[in-house]
């Protein structure tokens, strides 16, 4: 049995522990950055396979005590990089600190690099290439204040970029934090969802392919490449078989319950895109059309999305204007339904003006966000202004 960390977002390692203990994983432990696991070879490959959002796998390879730089590479150089992959591949070291008492995290990269190439050097009379934009090999080191953690990064690209590269004209949200935040919405597959600002379409792609039981690492269709292919205990047969039991699992692409509009054409215009780049575009209906106007399609179901703000609505006074109205236009044509807006803006909640049932914090890369809930009921949740 091997050792596991999956980093995620912030504020989603929960619903992460969940998904892993339900793909098969032993001894979940959730930590403020990822998720702790235990399982064997043939997990490694599942969970990488299909966790919506893992952002990696990696698998343990060092746990030890340091004090110093010195240790760390004595500790690093006694590992058996060699069984592990060949010296032509390219490696990358990187490095994650919390309450590390060293001085230069810069050093104690090229400390570990350094006691991999050695290794090489010592045993094949030659070291492998360092790439530090695309390698073949990542090598991950975790310091707390007390201990070091060394990891091989199974996954290579994150796992938010999934088999298809998406059209979007501004930054997207990240795939596996979009499939977070469906998740912690409690939606289930089967019931209404509804992406109002659908933007280039994430949250309805996301929604689709769990509808349809599509592994995110098979998305568009596409198997996308995993780095634990190139290490040298890749075991190809067993590799083949997860591949092809999630395929079989794939449900007939139909049209779903699932609803996405935008008020921008071009908006509308990369969603489409993307959503047939992933073969998906005949199974969610798509409209241009602007917010206060959509009416529910369904008597009940969930409403997630992530209300732009700056570029794509106009500066503070547009905002100021739109908020209260989204309260009414939920008031008056979603009773009956959970709402789900995830935004950086604080002041959403002041100006929708309605009690929020929850409010999660949740981290789109560095930046500081609230997911917040609100249960639709008519007439009885508006605050004073």
């Amino acid at each position: 049995m091997e050792h596991y960390f999956a980093p995620c977002p912030r504020g989603l390692a929960a619903v992460l522990a969940d998904e892993l203990s339900t793909l098969g994983a032993a001894t979940v432990a959730a930590q403020e950055a990822g998720v702790e696991f235990i399982g064997d070879k043939a997990f490694g490959y599942r969970a990488n396979l299909h966790s919506r959002m893992a952002s990696r796998v990696l698998q343990r390879v060092a746990h030890f005590p340091y004090a110093n730089e010195q240790q760390i590479y004595d500790a690093a150089s006694m590992l058996a990089w060699p069984s592990w992959f060949d010296v032509s591949r390219t490696i990358k070291v990187e490095i994650n600190a919390h309450r590390c008492p060293l001085k230069s995290l810069d050093f104690i990269t090229l400390r570990v690099k350094d006691a991999v190439c050695d290794k090489f050097r010592e045993q094949v009379d030659a070291r492998p290439s360092v790439d530090a934009r695309e390698p073949d090999i990542r090598i991950h080191v975790f310091l707390d204040a007390t201990h070091a953690n060394l990891y091989l990064d199974l996954s290579g690209e994150p796992l938010f970029k999934r088999g298809v590269r998406d059209h979007t004209g501004e930054a997207p949200l990240k795939k596996n934090l979009a499939a977070g935040i469906i998740k912690l919405s409690g939606w289930q597959p089967g019931e209404a969802f509804l992406d109002p600002m659908c933007g280039s379409g994430t949250f309805l792609i996301e929604a689709a392919e769990m509808a349809l039981d599509i592994a995110p690492g098979l998305s568009g269709g596409k198997l996308r490449e995993f780095a634990f292919t190139k290490l040298k205990t890749f075991d190809k047969p067993m590799w083949d078989a997860q591949v092809a039991e999630a395929k079989l699992r794939i449900k007939p692409g139909t049209l779903l319950p699932i609803f996405g509009t935008d008020k921008y054409g071009y908006a509308i215009t990369d969603a489409r895109e993307n959503l047939t780049a992933n073969g998906l575009i005949d199974c969610v209906h798509l409209k241009q059309v602007s917010i206060l106007e959509v009416a529910a399609p369904a008597t009940s179901g969930v409403l997630v999305t992530n209300p732009p703000y700056g570029e794509r609505l106009g500066d503070t006074t547009d905002l100021a204007d739109l908020y209260p109205k989204l309260g009414d236009w939920m008031k008056q044509k979603f009773a009956g339904w959970r709402a789900y807006f995830f935004t950086g803006d604080p002041q959403l909640a002041k100006g929708v003006r309605l009690s929020a049932s929850k409010r999660t914090p949740l981290f789109n890369g560095k930046i500081e966000c609230r997911l917040f809930e609100y249960k639709i009921i008519a007439g009885s949740n508006r605050k004073p202004a």
